[in-house]
């Protein structure tokens, strides 16, 4: 793998991306301490060969991954093998970057029907009927 696709005319060379071998923190028994299984993933924003629409993007994006510096840092603990957490973290990193280029639909406010505000009201004063005979009964003759 040669680098990493993020769109069909985007992609990142694995280059720009500092992957380094870390211990795992957690349990994990009598292997943990001597492998360093887990994968800390680095990659600088405006370093990059991103176009700047992505670089923009990410930079405004508030995720605790990204740095003030404007450094996207992935730690994968996920399995045990190394490779395994290189391709997870990786993988990651694609995925934020996606999200970054997708942009949302502007939500048009609505308001809610005639027939649902007297349905609303209708039960309110239905279940204020019902409350209201579960008090003490009353004296009818006085």
């Amino acid at each position: 793998m040669s680098g990493l696709q993020i769109s069909s005319a985007v992609a990142l060379p694995l280059e720009e991306v500092e992957i380094t071998a870390i211990r795992a923190q957690g349990a994990g028994g009598q292997h943990v301490n001597k492998v360093s299984s887990a994968i800390h993933l680095r990659f600088n924003i405006a370093d990059s060969s991103l176009p700047e629409f992505y670089k923009q993007r990410l930079t405004r994006q508030r995720d605790n991954r990204i740095s003030n510096d404007g450094v996207i840092v992935i730690k994968a603990q996920r399995f045990r093998s190394q490779d395994k957490n290189r391709a997870d973290a990786l993988e990651r990193l694609q995925d934020l970057i996606r999200s970054a280029a997708a942009i949302q639909k502007a939500r048009r406010p609505t308001k809610p029907t005639r027939s649902s505000k007297k349905k609303r009201v209708d039960g309110k004063t239905r279940r204020g009927k019902v409350k209201s005979l579960r008090g003490k009964v009353r004296d009818r003759d006085s």
